[in-house]
């Protein structure tokens, strides 16, 4: 399950939603088998510069190469750009996940 965060600054007028969405889709498109993105967004209104940093982060497999990766972070950086319509700087990190590391659901049973 691939991960989302954005962070940026407050006087950047954009829809986090959007961008999750828009970013779920390039990844599944890429890779059907990446299933759904959990996101989260975070405007700060200390900051110097309008800006957004975009990270992404997947699970390493055999196929994500470096082609992958970068046909992957091209296509996300055009759909991205897109969606923000004012000036600002601009980062996307695309990293992998080690082995070592733990993504599923927890459940709690509920009691009658």
């Amino acid at each position: 399950m691939p991960h989302i965060e954005l962070k940026y600054s407050d006087d950047l007028l954009i829809n986090a939603d959007e961008i999750f969405e828009v970013i779920e889709n390039v990844i599944n498109q890429h890779d059907s088998s990446s299933g759904v993105c959990k996101g989260r967004a975070y405007p700060t209104g200390l900051y110097k510069h309008t800006h957004i940093l975009i990270s992404l982060s997947l699970l390493e497999k055999p196929h994500r190469d470096d082609n992958f990766s970068q046909e992957l972070i091209n296509k996300l950086e055009k759909e991205v750009k897109k969606i923000i319509q004012q000036d600002c700087y601009f980062s996307l990190s695309l990293n992998y996940n080690l082995s070592y590391y733990i993504t599923n659901q927890h459940h709690v049973e509920k009691s009658c």
